[in-house]
Parts: structure tokens; sequence; C-alpha cells
């Protein structure tokens, strides 16, 4: 399903608009190089622009504090609006600062080092202009790429984390050459000043709902060496979607890791039912770690799966809109599973005393420790849970109590009136 479909499922129907102006930011640290032949590629596309629907281009070049002549170059073109920034603040920040002086509709952007085609932005206005809220130039689906095999890997990561994270298709969350209406910038805010810029627009365009659409665009080499660092950006690009993701849905995260970390529990707790059933009473030095894990794991999955839930609760706080959209991209359950976190821990605490009873009864008719450690074990790991379960929902329900408070009290006041 692609990230399209995903917004018109959501209620958001395409609706064609009356665009005036596109205004496309450059971003420029440092390209003397190139940037005068971007400059006139970009100035080029005027004629393609009118007949697409867009009879007005505004280029607005940022010199990010480059130490070379970038500025001096871009300063011959009349038609080009310089914006300088006296010190490098990153590429993120460059672009913000055009997006603050952009007056179009539309606003695009692209690299200033000649690897992103400008001859296509007509196209990308066109599926802005039929109602698209974010047009992104996907290097992926292009079928003439020059793109490095090593950011070819880190393309293929991140657009399967965001994914995963979001569920919506997200094809080339890096790309560097967009078109978005400038009403929805807000939306989209805030953004990183740096290179991470454009992977924390996507996640947080396809968490918001926003109609995201992915055309295919060839991709050519860079001209010179290349300001991305593989290791210390990738690692931040990987933080930065993380964090995003987090602020929107974090029981898709939290609880996923639970549910994992609950799955290899149950796994290694059947294998030591297995060994008890038959006969065995001692463990190895392996199955005393295994032992270690199923019980770290089973009680660390379930604080995870429950703090998710409860998350969810305080992001929908923030965002003032219920965000119910769960581990699996939407509620599997009419009632949400939260909300039945009451019973479940109180069955857990009662089993858990239950076996610790028992336990103890066989204890006082002879049995020997050896026979009864696993129940006395697993007692106490059903107790542990299940107060925290009874604990997450008292947390969820005062959640819930204080997201409905706005809109009880004016429905009181309104009933008064």
């Amino acid at each position: 399903m692609t990230v399209a479909q995903v917004a018109l499922e959501r209620g958001a129907q395409p609706h064609p608009e009356s665009v005036s102006t596109l205004s496309v930011v450059i971003p420029a640290y440092n390209e003397e190089d190139g940037i005068a032949d971007i400059i006139e590629r970009v100035l080029a596309v005027r004629p393609a622009l009118a007949r697409a629907g867009v009879p007005r281009l505004e280029l607005i070049v940022v010199d990010d504090g480059s130490a070379d002549d970038t500025a001096a170059i871009v300063a011959r073109y009349p038609d080009v609006h310089l914006v300088k920034h006296p010190v490098n603040k990153g590429y993120g920040a460059a672009l913000k600062t055009g997006f603050c002086a952009a007056s179009g509709e539309l606003v695009g952007f692209l690299d200033a080092d000649g690897t992103y085609p400008p001859e296509l932005f007509p196209a990308l206005c066109q599926e802005a202009i039929q109602g698209a809220d974010l047009v992104v130039g996907s290097r992926r689906s292009g079928s003439d790429s020059k793109m490095p095999v090593v950011r070819q890997v880190g393309n293929f990561v991140w657009a399967n984390l965001v994914t995963l994270l979001s569920n919506s298709r997200v094809l080339d969350p890096a790309s560097g050459m967009r078109v978005f209406r400038k009403a929805v910038f807000k939306d989209l805010c805030p953004l990183p000043d740096g290179l991470n810029f454009t992977p924390v627009m996507s996640t947080r365009a396809v968490h918001e709902g926003l109609r995201m659409v992915e055309i295919p665009i060839p991709y050519e080499e860079r001209a010179g060496r290349s300001k991305l660092n593989v290791i210390k950006d990738g690692t931040r690009f990987l933080q930065t979607i993380l964090w995003t993701s987090l602020t929107y849905n974090p029981a898709r995260i939290l609880g996923g890791l639970g549910l994992f970390s609950c799955l290899l529990a149950a796994t290694i707790a059947l294998g030591l039912v297995v060994l008890r059933l038959r006969g065995v009473t001692s463990l190895s030095p392996a199955g005393v770690a295994s032992t270690f894990a199923a019980v770290v794991l089973g009680i660390a999955g379930v604080d995870l799966f429950a703090l998710g839930a409860t998350f969810n609760y305080l992001v929908s706080l923030f965002h003032r809109r219920p965000l119910r959209q769960g581990l699996f991209g939407r509620p599997l359950f009419r009632t949400p599973i939260e909300r039945h976190f009451w019973w479940m821990g109180g069955l857990m605490v009662m089993a858990g005393l239950a076996l610790g009873i028992v336990s103890l009864i066989l204890a006082l008719g002879s049995w020997p420790i050896e026979r009864l450690w696993l129940y006395l074990l697993a007692g106490v790991m059903l107790i542990l849970v299940g107060v925290q379960l009874i604990l997450f929902w008292v947390i969820t329900r005062v959640l819930q109590e204080l997201a409905q408070r706005e809109t009880l009290a004016q429905a009181d006041l309104e009933t008064r009136e």
C-alpha cells in the first residue's frame, strides 16, 4: 500500500487547487563548482512549470556560511533571491530559512550538487495541484539511479524502518528533492537543522496523516565530495526516525519490543515446563541462564507493552486528538486492551498467590525445594506482572480522564447555558 493510498483511507480526498507560485529553495554550503549550473537548470523549467499550471517561479538560494565564492556567484543572477547565514548552521537550518522566505503556495527544494533533476519539478507540482500535501522525488523508484551502493543500502534500511514504524509504505524517506504545500509546513515542524531533516520530514508526514506521494526520479552522482558521513549521519538518521515515531505511536515500538520479549520468555518457559514434566529437577549452567533470561524477558516484556499503551494516552493528550494507532497500525479490539489490565492483573495476582500457597502446602508435606522451585518462580512472576498491570490500568484511567476533561467540561457549560 502506498502512502497516497493510506492517506485516502484516512479520508483525505485529493482536490485540484489553484497555484500561482512555486518557491524553490536551494541550500548551499561551499558549492561554487556547481551552484551556477543548478541555478540555470532551475530557472530553465519556468516554461514547463507554466504548462503544468504554475505560472510563477521563485528561486531562493540560502548560502549557509560558505567560505568560498558560492554567494558571489549566486549574486550574479538577478532572478535569484539570495539569503545568507553568517555561519554554517546546517542543511536543515538553511532549508527552514528558505521556507520562511518563500512566498509561493508550493515550496520545493533540492540540493546544489546537481544530483537531483530540477526538470521534474513540473511533475511534482502536478501531484501537489491534484491535492497531495507532500510530493517526494523517489530515487529508489527511478530506473536511472546512480546512487552509490552504500547509500542504496542506507536508504533501503531507512525506508523499511519508516514503513514498519508508520504502517505506511515509504520508498525514499531521505530524498532531497520535494514539493509541498506551504500551508502544511506547520504540521511538519519541528524539523532538525542537520542532514537528518528529510527522514524526519517523511516520518512526521505519514504520522500526521498528510497526503504524501512519491514519484520516480533519476539520480546522478555528486560533483565533488559528499558532506554526508555514513556512520555519523546514519546513526543520527536512525535515532531521529525512532524518536519521532515515538512521539506519535509509542505503542508500535515499545509494544513490539514487549511482545517479542514475552514470546521469547514464553518459549523458554515452555521448555522448562517440558523438562520438569520429564522429571528433571536440577538445571545445568545453561538452564540457569535460560531461566534467568525468561524471568527478565517476561517482566520487561509486559512492562514495555503496557508502557507503550500508556504512552499513547500521553501522546493523545499532547496532540489534543485521539491517536489509537496501536501496535499493528489500527486497533484490534473494539475496547482497548489496556482497559482490561485491571482484571488481567487481578487474575495473575490470584494465580500467583495460589501457586505460592500450594507450594507452601506441598513443602509442609515434605516436598523438597528441587520439586517446587519452578512453581515458586512462576508464582512470583505472576504476582509481580499482575501488580504492574493493575498500576498501568490506574495510570491509563487517569490519563483517559484528563484527555476527556476539556470536552466534558465544555459539555457541562453548554448544558447550563
